[in-house]
């Protein structure tokens, strides 16, 4: 494989990004700035326009009032690849240099799991319901939102029908870094630790009622 091409584990770019506002989360590079104003954010646009052109490489922008958020990703890879770092040390610089400040990009993926015995059964209902379309995933079959913007939705084979607690949880994925604190922070409003024999790559967490959410990490 092409070296430009590889794709990058968020631990081996931990070290490349370390200083600069970006953060390597489910196969992106994110980053948030914040300018002075809409102009000076618009310029923060233009000058990493110029240079996307210039590397044929392109990141997704949102643009608003004296803010600039970006997400860079090698779609043909499938993930992070030495091109997103170049293009990310690049925007960092033009940052630097237009006296843009970083502010938390606190990327985060939310999944919804649900345990069945059968789930060629019950995805049908869940597809109509939501509106949802069905495309082949890490877990089978898995619904995604058409839009693009609510979580998906998987299904989590059981041999027996879980009938002690939920069989709808969440999983939310947060960077490596934030996993621990994201975890706390559940505790210390009462939430409870049913395991962590898989952490780092997820903690299992309930609420008071018995309602699952799974702190996770993502291996790209």
């Amino acid at each position: 494989m092409n070296a430009q091409r590889a794709l990058l584990a968020p631990f081996t770019t931990k070290k490349q990004l370390t200083g600069t506002a970006f953060v390597h989360l489910d196969g992106c590079l994110h980053a948030a700035f914040r300018t002075k104003d809409f102009v000076s954010a618009l310029e923060l646009v233009n000058r990493v326009g110029d240079v996307a052109e210039q590397m044929n490489h392109h990141p997704d922008v949102r643009l608003g009032y004296g803010t600039v958020s970006l997400t860079l990703t090698s779609h043909d890879a499938g993930g992070v690849t030495a091109r997103d770092l170049e293009l990310a040390a690049r925007v960092q610089q033009i940052a630097d240099t237009l006296g843009a400040t970083s502010r938390p990009a606190q990327p985060t993926r939310y999944d919804i799991a649900i345990d069945c015995t059968d789930a060629d059964a019950v995805r049908p209902f869940w597809r109509a319901g939501l509106g949802y379309t069905e495309v082949a995933g890490d877990d089978g079959i898995e619904l995604v939102d058409p839009r693009g913007l609510a979580p998906k939705v998987w299904f989590q084979h059981m041999e027996i029908a879980r009938t002690d607690r939920n069989r709808i949880h969440l999983d939310v994925y947060v960077p490596s870094d934030d996993a621990e604190e994201r975890v706390a922070a559940v505790l210390e409003v009462g939430g409870v630790l049913l395991t962590d024999e898989h952490a780092p790559d997820w903690w299992v967490l309930a609420d008071v009622e018995g309602n699952e959410l799974c702190v996770c990490t993502a291996a790209f």
